[in-house]
């Protein structure tokens, strides 16, 4: 049995994983997952609150690489450049985790309690990025639309990594937000005031 805390989260997500692949999230329950994991039913709770929960154990790690990244990134930079810039940053631990990303992907997309949960997860790590970027001392709308918008190009890059067989996540974000760019060329009239 492992014992280190990182190690234990780690068999109770891949425990999960393996049972909602094989019976599918509803039939499956916490008890189920940590007897697949080997331990306690009581311990799974001390690694995470419920069975939605165990396929996002790795938000808190990821946002505060991501955060840190777009506080440190270079003072040039503009909002969406900090941005990619942080993504960038995070190419290495995605990559770590890519064989449980496929099946961890298609489990969400089959189950609506998962979606709900991931959708306020997408949420959460959105206005994590957007005070970041505040930080830096760019206005709130700014920041919002800029988080917004990286969220939804590594999104993109994520999926065609994941889906499409890429072997380079990073050129799918170069890729996604090379699209974002083009996307945002174009001309405006600022609306006159009356």
């Amino acid at each position: 049995m492992p014992r280190s805390k990182e190690k234990v989260s780690a068999r109770l997500q891949q425990a999960a994983l393996d049972l909602y692949q094989e019976r599918g999230y509803d039939l499956t329950t916490a008890a189920e997952i940590a007897a697949r994991a080997g331990v306690t039913e009581r311990t799974f709770f001390r690694h995470f609150a419920d069975k939605r929960e165990v396929l996002f154990g790795g938000e808190a790690p990821l946002t505060a690489l991501l955060t840190q990244a777009v506080r440190e990134a270079p003072a040039e930079l503009g909002p969406l450049e900090s941005l990619f810039h942080a993504f960038r940053s995070a190419v290495p631990m995605l990559t770590e985790n890519r064989a449980v990303s496929a099946p961890r992907r298609r489990v969400i997309a089959n189950t609506p309690q998962l979606q709900e949960r991931e959708l306020a997860k997408v949420r959460s790590l959105t206005s994590a990025l957007t005070e970041a970027l505040q930080t830096r001392g760019v206005s709130p709308l700014k920041a919002k639309l800029a988080a917004q918008v990286a969220m939804a190009a590594t999104s993109c890059a994520f999926a065609a990594w994941i889906d499409e067989g890429s072997d380079d996540l990073d050129v799918q974000l170069c890729k996604a937000f090379h699209e974002v760019r083009d996307l945002c060329v174009f001309a405006t009239e600022a609306p006159q005031a009356k």
